[in-house]
């Protein structure tokens, strides 16, 4: 495989052979095998670095519904976009009912940073919104199969979910069970998510360019995910802050 694609000489004769290609891409380029990654949950971060990296993952999480919504105005069938709604429910909660959204402000505020500024969004790192614009552009531009499949990260999401709430809890003495609620509610439901979404690529990815489009999906997606750890990582470990992002106050 190259940082594009599966590359050449992969035959994917079959739904199996493709799912098993998918689950490779995951076990060698999901962004929990990230240095970063392993920092933040073995307690080798300082607080100041941890708000870092919620205050720029807030803004992947708040734009997964615009996202969604450009998913589903790719489909004409009802069914897929029933289906496919209630992501958006789950990030961007509903009358009554707490969203993804709203547990990642929880996390963040616990963390001590002030709402308005994550909201706003302004000292996020370039390279984060640029990932970030890019996953929806894809999801407008490429095939309706490879709008699906940029989500199959989700397959491999809950382990990573149950490794961040057992490390952070037990390194961190500003972090508690209250403000990890999303992840602990994604324990659930990625893995729906992720069965739909491998599901509808085995069925319709029938000849071998479609499934080769869906793996390479996957790939764009991994580095979706791991170029942004990459900016915090030089940001926030190197100390290359650039210019107007956030600047911890505890070093």
């Amino acid at each position: 495989m190259t940082a594009l694609s599966i590359g050449k000489g992969i035959t994917l004769d079959s739904a199996e052979a493709m799912e098993s290609v998918l689950r490779t891409i995951g076990a060698t380029r999901y962004h929990s095998l990230h240095p970063f990654h392993r920092l933040l949950h073995g307690g080798k971060l300082n607080k100041g670095q941890v708000q870092a990296w919620a205050l720029n993952r807030y803004y992947y999480q708040s734009t997964i519904p615009l996202k969604d919504a450009m998913v589903i105005s790719r489909f004409r069938d009802r069914n897929t976009r029933i289906e496919w709604r209630h992501r958006i429910e789950d990030h961007d909660g509903d009358l009554g009912n707490e969203g993804g959204i709203e547990r990642w402000l929880k996390l963040t505020e616990g963390l001590g940073l002030d709402t308005a500024y994550v909201e706003s969004t302004e000292g996020i790192l370039p390279a984060t919104r640029f990932a970030v614009e890019a996953y929806v552009h894809f999801c407008r531009d490429r095939t309706p199969l490879e709008a699906i499949a940029s989500s199959l990260t989700e397959l491999f999401a809950p382990n990573l979910h149950e490794e961040r709430i057992s490390g952070m809890l037990k390194h961190y003495d500003f972090v508690n069970p209250d403000i990890m609620s999303y992840f602990s509610r994604r324990l659930t439901q990625a893995p729906r998510d992720a069965g739909f979404a491998l599901d509808y690529v085995k069925r319709h990815a029938k000849t071998s360019a479609e499934r080769e489009a869906v793996c390479n999906a996957l790939i764009f997606k991994t580095n979706v995910l791991w170029v942004q750890l990459d900016a915090l990582y030089h940001a926030y470990v190197d100390g290359q802050i650039p210019p107007g992002a956030f600047v911890p106050k505890t070093s």
